[in-house]
């Protein structure tokens, strides 16, 4: 902008100085006796060129890209999220019905508390994709409420991703209440931590497990060990910003952020909420380990800052955000842990009406799917395998951790439901589907952090929740598998009258209709899915012994498709183009984008142990009509009788062998020869139903 307006300033001097600075030109001479004009004079000197024009005014710092959540509070825009980028321009608007703190969790949902009627905490799904103007939708979205919650009137909250923890202060309630984050309805709190004065908002140090409370009496609360140690009831020390005498500087402590990289605390105070002139920005160091009254290691505040109400904050770097409520603005501090302190003016200054918490859009998770191998060797904390006997047992409902070697098991959780297949997605929340056959229905258990931290747990709607109910159409649901970045579920609805691929929303809960069905042809039903997401493509197996391909699945939903009938394209496995002879009966599933194959079981006889087989079939994409299998593993070596589902790692091939109750290997499966080969790995396992990876990459 500076260097624009100079440009224009200094074209406007030259063209000053070409048309009214020259020197006049000489007269002409007179007329000659013949008529001739006389010779003209000698030109003048030219004249002095203009001064310069003034210099534009410096335009605003380059703050790095980024976008934001920004809630409003206010008389006529409470309800409504603001999606805002790095300068605080506004992108799009969305109605999320809540009012209060907003916090982004890896999957890319956001987070919000609400005290306009009842205490709340609503998860909006995929909200940077939704449409502007769009409005929390309970088919897609959910919502922590009711009197079992003890939620009063939440303000700041913060999401624990490593755990799957979300933290809310609660204002009026005095206390600070914890939940799972896939729970939702009328559930009990997982945690509830009483405080010795009104909190306003809350942070979390999730490698040391250390809580900070922003307490409104201007204290800090400090829990060390908070989660592991059992939701520490008591505070570990306080600190009290205070100036270099050892004086108390604040007041009424609302933002509060963590910066993990410099162990720094920043605070926000209001000091009097009917003040828009009294507020303040603190700096903490050695936030870990400061107690008492604590010399804050920079402060702003005074006329300069616009600092009234800064009832949050949010740190990028070494930007701060302030939502700045009183004087209606976004203001920017960059640089926020250097600098003198004072009266210090913002960096940046943008008005907007009402503006109550602010959080960045940070997107932590930039891996493919679970079910996705994108990548050859891919290293595993674990295999997930889901046990399911004829006859209700020990292990029903089981969901079993095993090592990627599979000589040992590491750990299990219980759903508490009879459960058929188990996904999950890239945050290790599992999604497990599960039937009835006594009352015919069926449904999903989405529980918290399955993959790496519920060892001997079952399932809690503190942390867990159920989708099912008449409106679901689920019924006799099989495999299942999770599109975490579109926030979609596929599930294999197997019942004889109503087979289809069922699509739900991640965040939903209860008794919801599907956002999408596809069905194949002819009544066929299917038993697995796997979509995959680059090329937007599910692939079905059926158990009438053929694989239906429906293309372009995510963009028939955001074009408002409901229903999608008869698939893209029909695949038969075949030899030497003739299909394989009955019993045929496709359980198991898997697409590998990076060599275009499909991996595929087959159960036949669902009576008979010994005719099980595995196929690969290349070129699945494209593929249509008869399709001659690169590799065919039968036989009595193999062990495979009912392989009911199949996983593959980019290399190996993991089976859920139920009928023998085998979890199995098969190494270098997509180069691996045909015929009896026995499994290069077997592990003994009751009933198996569905096996699943867990990439390391999950725990981190």
């Amino acid at each position: 902008m500076t260097s624009k307006l100079c440009l224009s300033a200094l074209t406007l001097a030259i063209l000053i100085g070409l048309t009214g600075c020259s020197g006049d030109d000489g007269k002409d001479g007179a007329v000659g006796p013949q008529g001739e004009m006389g010779m003209d004079g000698v030109d003048g000197a030219d004249g002095t060129n203009g001064s310069d024009g003034t210099n534009g005014s410096d335009g605003t710092p380059g703050f790095a890209a980024a976008t934001f959540i920004l809630a409003n509070n206010g008389a006529d825009n409470a309800g409504t999220v603001d999606l805002i980028n790095q300068n605080a321009a506004k992108l799009k608007t969305f109605n999320s019905g809540a009012n209060e703190g907003v916090a982004f969790d890896s999957l890319g949902n956001l987070i919000q508390a609400s005290d306009s009627g009842n205490g709340a905490l609503s998860t909006v799904c995929q909200v940077l994709s939704r449409a502007d103007g769009g409005m929390f939708d309970s088919n897609r979205d959910r919502t922590i409420t009711g009197s079992n919650t003890t939620l009063v009137n939440p303000k700041g909250i913060h999401i624990s991703n490593k755990r799957g923890l979300i933290f809310a202060a609660d204002f009026n309630a005095m206390q600070i209440t914890v939940f799972g984050a896939t729970a939702a309805g009328n559930a009990a709190p997982l945690a509830s931590t009483v405080t010795d004065a009104k909190p306003w908002d809350v942070t979390y140090d999730d490698i040391n497990d250390r809580l900070y409370v922003a307490l409104t009496n201007g204290d800090v609360a400090v829990y060390d060990n908070y989660v592991d140690g059992g939701f520490t009831a008591m505070a570990t020390r306080t600190i009290t910003p205070s100036d270099a005498s050892g004086n108390k500087v604040s007041v009424n402590i609302h933002g509060i952020v963590y910066d993990a990289d410099t162990n720094k605390l920043v605070l926000s105070d209001v000091g009097s909420a009917s003040d828009a002139t009294d507020g303040a920005l603190f700096v903490i160091n050695n936030a870990s380990l400061a107690t008492g009254n604590t010399t804050v290691a920079r402060s702003i505040a005074g006329p300069a800052t616009m600092l009234g109400n800064p009832v949050d904050i949010s740190l990028t770097g070494s930007d701060l955000r302030v939502a700045e409520k009183s004087n209606d603005a976004i203001l920017v501090f960059s640089n926020i842990f250097n600098g003198v302190s004072g009266d210090i003016s913002p960096d940046s200054v943008t008005a907007t009406i009402k503006p109550e918490s602010i959080t960045a859009t940070v997107m932590h998770n930039d891996m493919p799917d679970v079910s996705d191998s994108y990548m050859t060797n891919m290293p595993l904390m674990g295999i997930a395998v889901s046990s399911n006997p004829s006859a209700a047992g020990p292990t029903t409902g089981q969901i079993s951790r095993l090592n990627a070697q599979l000589t040992s098991e590491i750990g299990s959780y219980n759903a508490s439901q009879t459960i058929e297949s188990v996904a999950f997605d890239k945050a290790g929340n599992s999604y497990a589907s599960f039937d009835n056959s006594t009352t015919s229905v069926g449904g999903i258990v989405i529980s918290n952090k399955v993959a790496m931290h519920r060892d001997g747990e079952v399932f809690t709607l503190s942390q867990d929740s159920i989708i099912s109910g008449s409106n679901t159409g689920l019924i006799s649901p099989k495999g299942i598998d999770v599109a975490s970045d579109s926030g979609m579920i596929f599930v294999a609805e197997n019942n004889a009258t109503t087979p289809g691929i069922l699509i739900f929303s991640t965040c939903t809960t209860g008794d919801v209709t599907p956002l999408l069905t596809l069905t194949a042809s002819g009544g066929a039903r299917p038993w697995d899915v796997d979509y995959d997401v680059t090329t937007d493509r599910a692939f079905v197996a059926l158990t009438n012994g053929t694989i239906a391909v429906f293309d372009e699945v995510k963009s028939k939903l955001m074009a408002g498709m409901s229903t999608v009938t008869g698939e893209d394209r029909l695949i038969t496995p075949a030899t030497a183009g003739v299909a394989f002879p009955a019993p045929t009966n496709i359980h198991g599933i898997d697409y590998d984008p990076l060599s275009d194959s499909l991996i595929v079981s087959d159960v036949g006889s669902a009576a008979d142990a010994t005719d099980g087989k595995l196929f690969v079939l290349n070129n699945a994409g494209t593929g249509s009509g008869l399709n001659n299998v690169s590799v065919n593993i039968a036989g009595p070596a193999t062990m495979l009788g009912n392989p009911v589902d199949i996983m593959f790692t980019g290399n190996h091939l993991y089976v859920a062998e139920k009928s023998n109750g085998l979890v199995m290997r098969f190494d270098n499966i997509l180069n691996s020869p045909s015929g009896d080969i026995a499994a290069s790995v077997s592990y003994s396992f009751t009933a198996p139903e569905s096996v699943a990876i867990l990439p390391s990459w999950l725990n981190r």
